[in-house]
């Protein structure tokens, strides 16, 4: 990595944990503001919740087209200061149309920053630093939400709704410094994916991605190694980010009895064990395949079901119970810290260079399709259906390890273990002639 790069990077990374800081002072209290504080009921704050995720899967697919064609920057630019004026918006709002009108801009701009920012960080790192720099992202943005929730639950007061103002005017005021800091930002020319896209998983298959005309969504649906990740990347999103605060949330309060203020406890399990082991785990799964560990997480997660069920089951007691249930939400940040440095950089290292946006805004638009799915589905589920929720994601997290280990078939040595590439660069450089070392182009053919 350049000088160059490590500056972009530091500053692409301090506003992305400073939005971060600021989505979290509004973002577990959003229902609460639009049903009680503002008096519009429950049907118009789950509205209003429908149209924020909506607005996202309407913008998303258009969204990387225009990285690919105008860059990341003026994008996320664009992206923060549309959020920032939906979240003053919302602040202000009174009345159901002003409420929804709010919902869909913060909603459009929060969703377009989100492969703006991944494209970003992409341009200014290399297949060696790639997967150091999701993980920090990953781990700044929980730490921004994290405090900020904190924060945020200290000033907020349903009695008062000038104190929902100030948190929104705190969140729009940090989208306009997410969007300062990026106009400071001299973005390099994009870094070669190195790993990727022009190779792919076959070189042909990648290859024919590039050349295939206009490049667009019918060309990543014909590179298969992205579906199947696109398929893994929904699985994973439905099977535990839907689930956080809907059919979760449902079981635990309904057939564990847990209070709903051991929720937020919960929660902040999960974020604590983010925050404390991501560069602990990041360290110990950057030599590892990546196939591998998410398969891995796909059998932590599964574990972290039947310890929801064993809450359930209420043969504990109630403290048990609680204990098994704060320890679900802990196992599921301990998967997270371990699908940050695999995912969003395997994402990257797929796409072909001039398409690294598109791939970007198509996995950001699966994981919206999962988190509008994944309440839906799992919310009733858990709140009726308590022996099946719990049997239902068990066998989703057990296919997170199946699908893991066949997406592992169609990735090339690097692609799947980035860490040869260093090697192989350490090689190259010191034992030029060396005999049976492995060349470039070998550890860039697909696995046997």
């Amino acid at each position: 990595m350049t000088r160059a790069m490590g500056a972009a990077m530091r500053r692409i990374q301090a506003g992305n944990a400073l939005s971060a800081f600021g989505l979290g002072f509004t973002v577990p209290y959003l229902y609460v503001y639009v049903a009680q504080v503002r008096d519009l009921g429950a049907s118009t704050a789950g509205a209003v919740l429908a149209v924020f995720a909506l607005a996202a899967l309407v913008v998303l697919p258009f969204t990387g087209r225009v990285i690919d064609r105008r860059g990341p920057l003026p994008v996320l630019v664009g992206g923060a200061v549309l959020a920032s004026v939906g979240a003053l918006a919302m602040g202000l709002s009174g009345s159901v149309p002003t409420a929804v009108l709010s919902a869909a801009l913060l909603g459009a701009g929060t969703a377009v920053m989100q492969p703006a920012l991944a494209t970003m960080i992409v341009w200014c790192s290399t297949p060696a630093t790639r997967t150091r720099a999701f993980a920090t992202q990953f781990f700044l943005a929980n730490l921004g939400l994290g405090v900020g929730g904190l924060i945020g639950g200290q000033l907020v007061d349903e009695s008062r709704p000038g104190s929902f103002l100030l948190l929104f005017c705190v969140e729009a005021a940090m989208f306009l410094v997410l969007a300062a800091v990026a106009g400071t930002v001299r973005m390099p020319r994009p870094a070669d994916t190195g790993t990727t896209g022009t190779t792919g998983t076959t070189g042909v298959e990648a290859s024919g991605v590039e050349a295939s005309g206009r490049p667009g969504l019918r060309s990543m649906l014909r590179h298969r190694a992205m579906v199947q990740l696109c398929v893994l990347g929904f699985v994973v999103f439905f099977a535990c980010y839907g689930q956080f605060e809907s059919g979760l949330a449902a079981y635990g309060t309904e057939a564990a009895g847990i209070d709903p203020s051991t929720l937020g406890i919960a929660l902040a399990a999960n974020t604590a064990v983010i925050v404390i082991a991501q560069f602990v785990v990041l360290r110990l799964v950057e030599p590892l395949r990546r196939s591998r560990v998410i398969a891995a997480v796909g059998l932590i997660w599964a574990v972290a079901w039947l310890i929801a069920g064993y809450a359930g089951l209420g043969e504990g007691g109630r403290t048990m119970a609680t204990a098994a249930f704060i320890s679900t939400y802990a196992l599921f940040g301990l998967g997270e810290a371990m699908l940050s440095p695999t995912v969003a950089p395997l994402v990257a290292d797929l796409a072909p260079p001039s398409m690294i946006g598109q791939y970007n805004s198509g996995f950001a638009l699966v994981k919206q399709l999962a988190l509008a799915v994944g309440p839906a589905v799992g919310g009733p589920m858990g709140a009726s259906l308590h022996g099946p929720y719990i049997v239902t994601f068990v066998l989703f997290s057990l296919s997170i390890t199946v699908l893991a280990l066949r997406l592992g078939r169609r990735l090339t040595p690097v692609q799947d273990r980035p860490s040869l590439l260093s090697a192989s660069r350490v090689v190259a450089r010191h034992t030029p002639e060396a005999a049976g070392s492995e060349s470039p182009e070998a550890l860039a053919s697909p696995a046997r």
